[in-house]
C-alpha cells in the first residue's frame, strides 16, 4: 500500500489530543460570577492606555532629552497599575482555580508576568537609587514595556481559546439534543 501526503496529514490531525478547555464547567461558573472578572476588565484597558501614553512619554525623552520627570512619572503610574492587576490577577485565580499563581490554563502567562514585574520592580529601584542614568532607565523601561506587549498577547490569545473553547462547545450541544444540559453546563 502506498501512503499519500494527505494519508500521514489526516493520521497526524487524528492523532492529535485535543486540547483541554481552557475551564472547567466549575472553573467557568467561578469565573463568571466573580466580581474580580470585571476587576480585571476594567483593569486591562486601563493598563493599556497608561501603557500607550507612557511609551509615548518614554520615547520623546529619548528623541528629544526633553520630558524626563513626565516620563518617570508615566512609568511609575504605568507600574502601580501593573502591580494593581497582578494582585488581582491572583486574587482572580484564586477564585477560579483555586491557587494564587500557575494555575495550569495560565502557567505560562503567569510565568512570563513574573518577568515582566521583575523588570517594572528593577525600574523603580534603579530609579530611586539612583543607580542608572536617565536614558539608561528609558531603555530599561522600554525592555519591561516589551515584556509586557508580549504578556498581554498571551493574554489576548487566551481569551481568544477561551471564547472559540466556548463557541465549539455550544455548536456541539446544539448537534446533541439528546443531552442537552450535559452539553450546556459544560459550556
Amino acid at each position: 500500500m502506498t501512503y499519500t501526503r494527505s494519508h500521514f496529514a489526516g493520521s497526524a490531525a487524528s492523532a492529535r489530543k485535543p486540547r483541554p478547555p481552557l475551564y472547567t464547567p466549575e472553573e467557568r461558573v467561578r469565573r463568571d460570577k466573580t466580581y474580580w472578572t470585571f476587576v480585571q476588565g476594567i483593569l486591562a484597558p486601563i493598563q493599556f492606555f497608561i501603557f500607550l501614553a507612557s511609551l509615548g512619554f518614554v520615547l520623546r525623552y529619548l528623541a528629544t532629552g526633553e520630558g524626563l520627570q513626565t516620563a518617570n512619572n508615566s512609568v511609575v503610574a504605568k507600574t502601580l497599575v501593573l502591580y494593581t492587576i497582578m494582585i488581582t490577577g491572583c486574587i482572580w485565580e484564586k477564585v477560579v482555580f483555586g491557587r494564587y499563581l500557575f494555575a495550569p490554563s495560565f502557567f505560562w502567562e503567569d510565568v512570563f508576568s513574573m518577568l515582566v514585574l521583575a523588570l517594572h520592580t528593577a525600574y523603580l529601584v534603579a530609579m530611586f537609587k539612583g543607580l542608572l542614568s536617565s536614558y539608561e532607565l528609558m531603555y530599561l523601561a522600554l525592555a519591561a514595556y516589551a515584556t509586557y506587549v508580549v504578556n498581554a498577547g498571551q493574554f489576548i490569545l487566551k481569551l481568544r481559546a477561551a471564547r472559540l473553547d466556548q463557541e465549539a462547545r455550544q455548536r456541539e450541544a446544539a448537534r446533541s439534543p439528546a443531552q442537552p444540559n450535559l452539553a450546556m453546563a459544560a459550556a
